[in-house]
């Protein structure tokens, strides 16, 4: 199918959750609530792991079952972090599998939150309050307007500026 095509997300999605089902996810990863290692949005999919070597692993895993179903992961696109008390470990500032080679990062946005590599919410407390300010400029005059009650502004209030800070958007 053609991109833009209304099937394409759909069918691309159904490809996608495939070839994660395939993928058998090694039990050395990072373990959340038990058994969660791979965390998939859509075209965003993240891999856990406890070590530089298991991250390898469960890539080249996932890359493989990709390419079976004729999907192709972007090395553009695909960047890894190390988030430890050592910053050091897996001091290699990319990580090679097949003929591709991934970045490392200190940061990265994922579904609109910024995740640090020092697991700080600085940067994304400001971020949010930066989409909060020029959201609230952008209906600043239907606020301050006389024509409107007080409880239609609080409506206003609620339902564009504080989803806008909540999100981050």
């Amino acid at each position: 199918m053609k991109q833009g095509d209304a099937l394409s997300p759909l069918l691309f999605n159904f490809g996608l959750e495939c070839a994660i089902r395939r993928v058998h996810i090694n039990q050395d990863g990072l373990k959340l609530n038990g058994t969660l290692q791979l965390l998939a949005y859509a075209d965003d999919v993240n891999i856990l792991a406890g070590s530089i070597h298991t991250l390898k692993e469960n890539a080249e895993a996932l890359v493989a079952a990709a390419r079976e179903i004729g999907l192709e992961v972007s090395a553009d696109k695909t960047k890894y972090m190390v988030m430890c008390e050592d910053q050091n470990a897996g001091q290699n500032h990319s990580v090679r599998i097949d003929n591709s080679t991934f970045e490392r990062v200190e940061e990265f946005k994922y579904l609109g939150t910024t995740l640090t590599n020092q697991n700080s919410i600085v940067e994304e407390i400001k971020s949010r309050l930066r989409s909060g300010s020029a959201c609230y400029h952008s209906v600043q005059n239907v606020l301050s307007s006389r024509l409107l009650s007080k409880n239609l502004k609080m409506k206003v209030y609620r339902t564009i500026i504080l989803p806008v800070v909540k999100l981050g958007r």
